[in-house]
Protein backbone atom coordinates (compact mmCIF):
# COMPACT_ATOMS: atom_id res chain seq x y z
CA UNK A 1 0.00 0.00 0.00
CA UNK A 2 0.93 3.26 -0.45
CA UNK A 3 0.10 6.70 0.79
CA UNK A 4 -0.62 9.08 -1.87
CA UNK A 5 -1.84 13.06 -2.09
CA UNK A 6 -1.97 15.50 -5.45
CA UNK A 7 -0.16 18.89 -4.31
CA UNK A 8 1.90 22.05 -5.79
CA UNK A 9 5.38 22.07 -4.97
CA UNK A 10 6.15 25.54 -3.21
CA UNK A 11 9.54 27.81 -4.69
CA UNK A 12 12.16 27.81 -2.55
CA UNK A 13 12.43 31.43 -1.59
CA UNK A 14 8.40 30.78 -0.66
CA UNK A 15 9.55 28.05 1.86
CA UNK A 16 12.35 30.69 2.58
CA UNK A 17 9.83 33.18 3.51
CA UNK A 18 7.28 31.04 5.08
CA UNK A 19 10.00 29.32 7.37
CA UNK A 20 10.73 32.95 8.85
CA UNK A 21 7.20 32.85 10.09
CA UNK A 22 7.62 29.43 11.99
CA UNK A 23 8.70 30.61 15.91
CA UNK A 24 7.15 31.97 19.09
CA UNK A 25 5.02 28.91 20.17
CA UNK A 26 6.64 26.84 22.34
CA UNK A 27 5.36 23.26 21.73
CA UNK A 28 4.16 23.85 17.82
CA UNK A 29 5.31 21.31 15.92
CA UNK A 30 6.75 23.20 12.81
CA UNK A 31 6.90 22.03 9.20
CA UNK A 32 10.07 21.76 7.72
CA UNK A 33 10.52 23.54 4.47
CA UNK A 34 11.31 20.64 2.62
CA UNK A 35 7.74 19.50 3.44
CA UNK A 36 5.56 22.55 2.01
CA UNK A 37 3.39 21.75 -0.11
CA UNK A 38 -0.25 23.37 -1.25
CA UNK A 39 -2.42 20.10 -1.05
CA UNK A 40 -4.48 19.70 -4.19
CA UNK A 41 -6.25 16.17 -2.95
CA UNK A 42 -5.77 13.94 -0.48
CA UNK A 43 -5.94 10.69 -1.54
CA UNK A 44 -4.75 7.99 0.95
CA UNK A 45 -3.80 4.52 1.08
CA UNK A 46 -4.01 2.12 -2.59
CA UNK A 47 -2.26 -0.32 -3.67
CA UNK A 48 -0.19 -0.51 -6.56
CA UNK A 49 -2.13 -0.99 -9.51
CA UNK A 50 -4.38 1.61 -8.36
CA UNK A 51 -1.48 4.05 -7.06
CA UNK A 52 -0.46 3.28 -11.39
CA UNK A 53 -4.20 4.28 -12.55
CA UNK A 54 -3.72 7.24 -10.70
CA UNK A 55 -0.80 8.40 -12.24
CA UNK A 56 -2.73 7.89 -15.80
CA UNK A 57 -5.24 9.65 -15.09
CA UNK A 58 -3.75 12.57 -13.68
CA UNK A 59 -1.34 12.70 -16.77
CA UNK A 60 -4.51 13.65 -19.04
CA UNK A 61 -5.19 16.72 -16.95
CA UNK A 62 -4.61 19.84 -19.42
CA UNK A 63 -5.35 23.09 -17.24
CA UNK A 64 -3.01 26.66 -18.02
CA UNK A 65 -0.23 27.07 -16.14
CA UNK A 66 -1.51 30.07 -13.68
CA UNK A 67 -0.03 32.75 -11.23
CA UNK A 68 -0.69 32.24 -7.21
CA UNK A 69 0.28 33.73 -4.44
CA UNK A 70 -0.07 33.25 -0.22
CA UNK A 71 -0.99 35.81 1.43
CA UNK A 72 -2.54 35.79 5.43
CA UNK A 73 -2.39 33.18 8.23
CA UNK A 74 -4.86 31.85 9.70
CA UNK A 75 -5.42 28.28 12.44
CA UNK A 76 -7.59 25.43 11.67
CA UNK A 77 -9.19 23.53 15.29
CA UNK A 78 -11.34 26.46 16.30
CA UNK A 79 -11.10 26.70 20.69
CA UNK A 80 -8.58 23.67 20.39
CA UNK A 81 -5.86 24.79 17.64
CA UNK A 82 -4.57 22.04 15.91
CA UNK A 83 -2.94 23.82 13.07
CA UNK A 84 -1.22 26.94 11.67
CA UNK A 85 -1.28 28.19 7.83
CA UNK A 86 -0.47 30.37 5.37
CA UNK A 87 -3.24 31.07 2.54
CA UNK A 88 -3.96 31.94 -1.04
CA UNK A 89 -4.50 35.05 -2.09
CA UNK A 90 -5.69 34.35 -5.81
CA UNK A 91 -7.09 31.30 -5.77
CA UNK A 92 -9.26 30.68 -8.56
CA UNK A 93 -7.90 28.47 -11.17
CA UNK A 94 -5.73 26.52 -7.68
CA UNK A 95 -9.60 26.18 -6.90
CA UNK A 96 -10.33 25.03 -10.70
CA UNK A 97 -7.29 23.14 -11.06
CA UNK A 98 -8.16 20.89 -7.73
CA UNK A 99 -11.89 20.56 -8.91
CA UNK A 100 -10.31 19.39 -12.08
CA UNK A 101 -8.33 16.52 -10.06
CA UNK A 102 -11.34 16.00 -7.76
CA UNK A 103 -13.68 15.12 -10.84
CA UNK A 104 -10.46 12.77 -12.50
CA UNK A 105 -10.16 10.58 -9.02
CA UNK A 106 -13.89 10.34 -8.90
CA UNK A 107 -14.32 9.40 -12.55
CA UNK A 108 -11.75 6.18 -11.62
CA UNK A 109 -13.61 5.24 -8.74
CA UNK A 110 -12.41 6.70 -5.74
CA UNK A 111 -14.39 8.29 -2.98
CA UNK A 112 -15.16 12.12 -3.47
CA UNK A 113 -13.28 14.20 -0.87
CA UNK A 114 -16.05 15.15 1.66
CA UNK A 115 -14.43 18.43 2.81
CA UNK A 116 -14.78 21.21 1.30
CA UNK A 117 -11.62 22.90 -0.68
CA UNK A 118 -9.11 25.03 1.20
CA UNK A 119 -6.29 25.75 -0.15
CA UNK A 120 -3.46 26.43 2.29
CA UNK A 121 0.07 25.42 3.31
CA UNK A 122 0.94 23.76 6.90
CA UNK A 123 2.75 25.63 9.34
CA UNK A 124 2.56 24.03 12.41
CA UNK A 125 0.68 21.41 14.17
CA UNK A 126 -0.67 22.12 17.49
CA UNK A 127 -1.20 20.27 20.71
CA UNK A 128 -2.38 22.02 23.79
CA UNK A 129 -1.13 25.34 22.77
CA UNK A 130 -2.75 28.46 24.94
CA UNK A 131 -4.85 30.45 22.47
CA UNK A 132 -3.48 33.39 23.72
CA UNK A 133 -0.23 32.26 21.96
CA UNK A 134 -2.28 31.14 18.56
CA UNK A 135 -4.06 34.78 18.66
CA UNK A 136 -0.42 36.40 18.91
CA UNK A 137 0.91 34.62 16.24
CA UNK A 138 -1.81 35.62 14.25
CA UNK A 139 -2.15 38.52 14.73
CA UNK A 140 1.80 39.27 14.34
CA UNK A 141 1.80 37.56 10.59
CA UNK A 142 -2.03 38.57 9.57
CA UNK A 143 0.08 40.87 6.58
CA UNK A 144 1.68 37.93 5.37
CA UNK A 145 2.18 38.02 1.87
CA UNK A 146 4.29 36.31 -0.70
CA UNK A 147 5.83 36.59 -4.10
CA UNK A 148 3.46 36.37 -6.78
CA UNK A 149 4.91 32.46 -8.36
CA UNK A 150 4.20 30.51 -11.24
CA UNK A 151 2.56 27.34 -11.49
CA UNK A 152 3.84 25.82 -14.23
CA UNK A 153 3.15 21.85 -13.03
CA UNK A 154 1.68 19.73 -10.16
CA UNK A 155 2.78 16.44 -8.65
CA UNK A 156 1.53 12.89 -6.66
CA UNK A 157 3.35 12.58 -4.02
CA UNK A 158 3.48 9.69 -1.27
CA UNK A 159 3.87 9.92 2.29
CA UNK A 160 5.91 7.86 4.70
CA UNK A 161 4.83 8.18 8.30
CA UNK A 162 7.13 7.83 11.27
CA UNK A 163 8.18 8.39 14.73
CA UNK A 164 9.99 11.81 13.57
CA UNK A 165 6.96 13.15 11.33
CA UNK A 166 6.03 12.33 7.78
CA UNK A 167 8.45 12.02 4.62
CA UNK A 168 7.41 13.33 1.34
CA UNK A 169 8.58 12.08 -2.07
CA UNK A 170 7.21 12.85 -5.83
CA UNK A 171 6.30 10.10 -7.86
CA UNK A 172 4.90 11.71 -10.33
CA UNK A 173 5.19 15.40 -11.86
CA UNK A 174 2.08 16.80 -14.28
CA UNK A 175 3.13 19.84 -16.70
CA UNK A 176 0.55 22.40 -17.25
CA UNK A 177 0.46 24.74 -20.12
CA UNK A 178 -1.73 26.26 -22.94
Amino acid sequence: MIRLFAALEVPENVRTQLSLLQGGIPGARWTPSENMHLTLRFIGEVNEAVARDIDDMLADIREPSFSLALKGVGQFGGKEGRALWAGVSNGDALQHLAAKIESALQRMGLPAETRKYSPHITLARLRDVPMGDIQNFLSTHAMFKSPTFEVTQFALFSSQQSAKGSRYRVESVYQLGA
